[in-house]
């Protein structure tokens, strides 16, 4: 890693101080969490039962996903990205940006680089939100035992894994769109329209092959209803293919925008 790029990067991580993408991150790892608080809280008969029964851990974080993986999710990895590439549009500063004496591919993958540094904070503060939705009424609701099951760490963070492999095509796609157009309704609509067609066609035995369904899948593979139509093989490796080819589309879409700002 040249020191070139490790510069371009802290000044971008100081610039997505301009951003509201930094709020949203912390805003969408909260949102569930703080609702399935508010909501122990105000009714919180049969809490005591719940909090002993088995399996307490791995029930409360697989309802905190289930929004998650189908909505918050993907719409955070959208609007992060575009308003990630909104502070050099908003402020005309894309031709002081290529002024610098920086490579545009120094200059993509900085930003690229701060995107996915962000995603991976909304992860983390994810599962601590998860993890407070059960101590914070077991703190204030008098006779709620704290749950006897291990909090299962090593399986949160392995399918946090697979989420945050499952979530790298969004994000990949629409960084790609996001400095390629100055509009912020642009990306922000394909983005939004390609995830209602994701939702629609989780019932399609193809549906592996649309890269914004991973995460809807990765949720939905256990599920006994088969709401999905989920592959046999491992569709991570899609996932993987597909964030690889968006993310090469894109530097070459940057890299020859004549466009600068």
């Amino acid at each position: 890693m040249s020191a070139a790029f490790v510069h371009a990067f802290q000044g971008e991580w100081l610039k997505r101080r301009r951003s509201l993408a930094s709020w949203l991150v912390i805003a969408g790892s909260c949102f569930t969490p703080l609702i399935v608080i508010v909501a122990r809280l105000v009714r919180p008969d049969g809490l005591a039962r719940r909090y002993a029964a088995d399996g307490f851990w791995l029930q409360l974080w697989r309802n905190s996903w289930e929004s998650m993986a189908i909505f918050f999710l993907p719409m955070v990895a959208i609007l992060a990205a575009s308003l990630l590439a909104q502070v050099e549009f908003r402020n005309h500063a894309w031709k002081q940006v290529h002024a610098l004496p920086l490579a545009p591919a120094t200059i993509y993958f900085s930003k690229f680089a701060v995107l996915l540094l962000m995603m991976l904070q909304f992860f983390l503060l994810f599962d601590l939100a998860i993890y407070l939705s059960a101590i914070v009424p077991w703190l204030l609701v008098r006779g709620v035992p704290y749950p006897q099951d291990p909090v299962p760490w090593a399986y949160a963070l392995r399918e946090d894994l697979f989420y945050f492999v499952d979530c790298l095509p969004i994000v990949a796609a629409q960084f790609a769109l996001s400095v390629r157009y100055g509009n912020f309704l642009v990306p922000v609509g394909v983005g939004f329209l390609a995830w209602v067609g994701a939702l629609g066609a989780l019932p399609w035995k193809y549906a592996y092959a649309i890269p914004y369904t991973y995460c809807m899948l990765n949720y939905l593979k256990d599920d006994a209803s088969r709401k999905a139509a989920v592959p046999p093989e491992d569709f991570h490796a899609y996932a993987i293919a597909w964030f690889v080819v968006f993310t090469v589309v894109g530097y070459i879409l940057f890299s020859r925008n004549r466009q600068k700002g």
